[in-house]
């Protein structure tokens, strides 16, 4: 008689593989299904001696009651190739029942022990380039910036000068110095250094002042210097004659280049009348000019 799960007579034992056993209830099965003679049944073996008693785990108790359960019920089966008697067509229900409990009596044994880490792989094979991003956002309009190259400044300027000019006049040109400008976008500097002098018995003011090409300076402003006297000195009935050196200094811009005649004179101050004028007194009177970048 086939029983489900159990192999025929003469299978091999990887049969027994096949099924959900482990390979211990494997070989019990086979005896199951192939019994031994009946001449050989009456034959039980001697008892074993006894083993002095061991504390069991759970698993090993079960496992050592299933088999001597297995081990009676199959002394009592009856060989495959007999017939059937009336109370032997339960037989076969009883040897399925064994299988069944057997099946459920064999319990998995405890987990092995976790294997250790492999070695490391090898580098992958470089991937392809990704797809070109979009466009960014349009950007700000900037400022424009205009990048001037300026050329190395060379040092530009003259001084013209007299030992004693002792230049009395009190109305025009005292002294004039002629100067090349080499740029129109730069600025001249001048200065006059010279002894000055007014007097008068009254009050008078005088002014001493540049010219550029016979033209006071518009930028921004003229360059000017006065002097003024209140009154001279009634309790020795006399006046005050007193000459001091002074200077005259400034910048002018918006002056073309080339040839440009700079000259200082003296004139009178605006509401106030004139006096006596004396410039370049006994001493060096001089006239500087430099051009300077703005």
């Amino acid at each position: 008689m086939e029983i489900p799960g159990v192999p025929r007579d003469g299978a091999q034992a990887r049969g027994c593989e096949r099924l959900i056993y482990p390979a211990r209830c494997c070989g019990a099965l086979q005896t199951l299904t192939n019994p031994p003679p009946r001449s050989l049944r009456s034959q039980r073996p001697a008892p074993p001696p006894r083993q002095p008693r061991t504390m069991r785990s759970p698993p090993a108790a079960a496992a050592a009651a299933a088999s001597l359960l297995l081990a009676a019920l199959l002394l009592v089966a009856p060989p495959l190739g007999e017939s059937e008697s009336p109370k032997g067509k339960h037989k076969p229900l009883r040897q399925r029942e064994v299988v069944d409990v057997y099946n459920g009596m064999c319990l998995q044994g405890p987990g092995g022990v976790p294997g250790r880490d492999g070695n490391p792989g090898i580098n992958g094979i470089p991937g392809t380039p990704g797809i070109p991003g979009r466009d960014g956002l349009k950007g700000e309009k900037g400022e424009c910036m205009r990048e001037s190259i300026e050329e190395s400044w060379t040092p530009n300027f003259k001084q013209c000068s007299w030992s004693a000019l002792n230049y009395g006049i009190d109305l025009g040109k005292i002294a004039e110095c002629t100067f090349t400008k080499m740029r129109s976008n730069s600025a001249l500097r001048v200065l006059f250094s010279g002894s000055l002098r007014l007097k008068c018995k009254n009050a008078c003011c005088q002014r001493w002042y540049f010219t550029f090409n016979g033209a006071e300076c518009s930028g921004p402003l003229p360059i000017e210097a006065i002097i003024y006297l209140d009154q001279g000195s009634p309790e020795l009935n006399s006046t005050i004659n007193i000459h001091r050196t002074s200077s005259v200094e400034g910048l002018c811009e918006g002056i073309s280049a080339g040839l440009v005649d700079v000259a200082i004179w003296v004139g009178t101050c605006a509401d106030y009348p004139r006096g006596d004028a004396s410039t370049g007194w006994n001493s060096v009177s001089r006239i500087i000019i430099e051009e300077l970048p703005k």
